[in-house]
């Protein structure tokens, strides 16, 4: 174990990854500049306090820190920081990492999550889903031959922010939508935020009952966020945690309610100076927010600090209907950067995007539709909003349903792997520099396991991609060949995912 006050010299040839998830497609890092100060931002997703090399060594702190690399040394500002050395490669950097300071709790999101393509009412529905509108959306899964999963209820299912009960102008009869839904095979999740609405009774009781942050001056502290103004529940107090837990357990006793999409909790709405029932810092506040929802059988969470190893299910953040950065170009950096710091459980950002700010009532292109349904399709999970047959035509929704059964195909050896991830802490969707050494620039396909590659086409009006194959010897979906290691370019007509699978 070893300590550095400033720089730490780079090694010929090293590279590294880890801090914010959001930076996935900057990975790794080493020869550019890069620097993220996670003290203050995690760009609205998964951070963590570890940076992890391929030359087997890893930097750990229990505190967040502002990291950067001028492509000769990697800086680090802050406090108890340490580096560990001594574990050959990535894959051991990252298994020792994991044991010593995220070990995995053996538990997995219940398996509805990934038996089926979750659909999330967001992007169809926006602020106002209704009993019968997300009866028609259930229905019409079925009707297009997709199997009932899990069905996600977001913003505007409840009476208000912080009243989480069903809206009775919306939702005049829950019970019976419920057991409707049930009836089609559905399992239901609801979004969930810190956030109270500040005018409301339910503000007022949380307030007398100190379970609300209060800013510097002891007030209640009110803060912008994405839909306006509103106070904060103190997810560091212990009751403040009970009030929440007895409306979860309210939702599941009475409404058969599986899980929560648990939403918010980014840095940038807590401040240092924030007086709360445990002193911490913005990113313990995002860490406090996202334990509450370990014990249930499903819970999703975009934004978390130092979570690693545990059941929740880790979406990326959402993404804008584009090819490039910060659209389908990310999914994988992104998903893969995730399983490098202890999220096995990845989920990409919903099919088509889901960005309702860019995304909603616009046109959709729908060849990156289904290019996205396709490089989604052998993530852990697959979340589509946007219904495809409402905004595809028959040829496009027939390419976006193929992957969909294509991912049927592999559900069993998916499961396997998140089994094996609860008890082990290894990532399910795996970096080829995780698995064979070398190859850390291949950020454009991903392993499943050890012996699936899946090379998804990335760029617009392509009809065949380059292929970097890893030792061994691969089959494709369509009984071609490959001898690794090596590079080809195989065919990758609109209706086909490229992926194969080792023999040997």
């Amino acid at each position: 174990m070893v300590s550095f006050p400033s720089g730490l010299r780079l090694r010929e040839g090293e590279r590294w990854w880890g801090g914010a998830v959001q930076d996935g497609a900057c990975m790794p890092f080493g020869p550019g500049i890069y620097e993220r100060d996670l003290r203050s931002d995690h760009g609205g997703n998964q951070a963590t306090p570890l940076l992890l090399s391929n030359q087997g060594r890893f930097l750990w702190s229990d505190e967040p820190f502002k990291v950067s690399f001028d492509g000769q040394f990697l800086h680090v500002e802050g406090a108890g920081f340490q580096l560990e050395e001594g574990f050959h490669d990535l894959r051991g950097a990252c298994q020792a990492a994991s044991r010593r300071h995220f070990p995995p709790q053996g538990r997995m999101p219940d398996p509805v999550a990934f038996a089926a393509p979750q659909f999330n009412t967001w992007m169809e529905m926006g602020y106002e889903p209704t009993q019968d509108g997300v009866l028609a959306y259930a229905q019409s899964i079925l009707d297009h031959g997709i199997a009932p999963g899990l069905l996600i209820l977001d913003d505007g299912w409840s009476e208000d922010y912080g009243v989480w009960r069903f809206h009775p102008g919306r939702f005049p009869d829950p019970q019976a939508m419920m057991t409707r839904l049930r009836e089609m095979g559905f399992s239901v999740a609801v979004w969930i935020v810190p956030f109270v609405s500040p005018d409301s009774a339910e503000a007022r009781d949380l307030a007398r009952r100190g379970f609300l942050l209060r800013d510097s001056r002891g007030e209640v502290a009110i803060r912008r966020w994405w839909n306006g103004h509103s106070a904060v529940l103190d997810a560091t107090h212990p009751r403040a945690i009970e009030w929440l837990d007895a409306r979860f357990d309210e939702l599941v006793e009475t409404y058969g309610i599986v899980g929560f999409k648990m939403d918010g909790g980014d840095v940038d709405a807590y401040q240092a100076d924030d007086l709360a029932f445990s002193p911490t810092s913005p990113a313990g506040h995002c860490e406090a927010w996202g334990r509450i929802g370990a014990r249930r059988r499903v819970s999703e969470y975009r934004a978390s600090w130092k979570l690693g190893g545990g059941p929740a299910i880790q979406r990326l953040r959402d993404k804008h209907h584009r090819w490039g950065r910060d659209g389908l170009a990310d999914l994988i950096p992104n998903g893969l950067a995730q399983g490098l710091v202890g999220h096995a459980f990845v989920c990409p950002d919903m099919v088509g995007g889901g960005d309702i700010g860019t995304s909603f009532g616009t046109a959709v292109d729908a060849e990156l539709f289904v290019r996205t349904a396709q490089c989604s399709a052998l993530f852990p999970m697959i979340q589509l909003s946007i219904a495809p047959w409402r905004v595809l035509d028959a040829e496009h929704l027939s390419f976006c349903l193929g992957a969909l059964r294509l991912r049927a195909r592999f559900v069993p050896e998916i499961l396997e792997l998140a089994r094996h991830a609860a008890t082990t802490g290894e990532p399910i969707m795996r970096h080829l520099a995780y698995v064979f050494g070398g190859y850390e620039d291949v950020a454009d396909q991903f392993l499943l396991g050890n012996d699936v590659l899946v090379a998804p086409v990335l760029e617009p009006g392509a009809r065949s991609r380059r292929v970097v194959f890893p030792p061994g010897q691969w089959i494709s979906g369509e009984g071609e060949r490959f001898s690794g290691p090596c590079e080809a370019v195989v065919d990758a007509p609109l209706g086909r995912l490229p992926w194969f699978r080792r023999t040997c």
